[in-house]
């Protein structure tokens, strides 16, 4: 008796491993997670919430129309689609009047690139075009939120495509359109001036900045627009 008990323990034993290790989601639950980093509070909230740029790196499992969900990243069409970031639950905080300025200019600079590449797209055919303009719409909708949040007026509402509040934007705007007419090249290069434009001043944007809400659209914004500059060849 004692040795056929011993023998129908190990075949048990022996099943109950082998389902553990076929099981693919107990396997997954063995992988790590990406830990606080201090120093990169914006790469770590982005993490948090997964951003579809349109080039190909899709959201998470709540991957829907804008490109934007919660979880982690996840291979996907790239072609732009899911919902916009939920800061539903992300607590607001304080802006100053200079960091709310900041978040003004980002609006239209986000405007400027969606604008931009719908242009090229019908210029040239081009999908990467057409795919990342759909990004830049969804960066726009969360601005616009923190622009709502602090009460600071929309620069970019009821602004036809290539018209801008600001001269400086305005200018911006006409020279990279009549330098990326020139030929598809010409507008990838006028591209990654948007994005390395975007990135150096949302760099600066976020210094000092504290509120929650603000952190984690910034944290989006960079990721996006870094990931679109490689896009474009950067």
């Amino acid at each position: 008796m004692r040795t056929r008990t011993r023998i129908a323990t190990a075949i048990t034993t022996g099943v109950v491993a082998t389902a553990l290790l076929a099981s693919p989601a107990l396997a997954r639950a063995q992988d790590g997670g990406i830990g606080p980093d201090p120093a990169r509070n914006a790469q770590q909230t982005t993490q948090q919430v997964g951003t579809c740029d349109g080039t190909g790196v899709g959201a998470g499992p709540r991957a829907g129309q804008m490109g934007q969900g919660n979880g982690g990243q996840a291979r996907g069409s790239g072609m732009g689609t899911g919902t916009p970031s939920d800061l539903t639950d992300v607590a607001s905080g304080t802006l100053t009047d200079t960091q709310k300025s900041a978040v003004a200019a980002l609006a239209e600079e986000e405007k400027l690139a969606h604008d931009l590449y719908v242009a090229f797209a019908d210029q040239y055919g081009t999908r990467a075009f057409t795919r990342i303009a759909n990004a830049e719409t969804q960066h726009l909708t969360e601005v616009r939120i923190i622009l709502d949040r602090y009460s600071i007026a929309d620069p970019t509402a009821d602004r036809a495509a290539g018209t801008f509040a600001t001269a400086t934007t305005q200018d911006l705007y006409n020279t990279l359109l009549a330098d990326g007419s020139a030929g598809v090249d010409a507008a990838y290069t006028a591209a990654r001036t948007v994005e390395s434009t975007d990135i150096s001043d949302l760099k600066s944007a976020v210094v000092g900045v504290t509120a929650p809400d603000a952190l984690q659209v910034y944290a989006n914004l960079l990721a996006g627009s870094q990931r679109h500059l490689v896009a474009f060849g950067g």
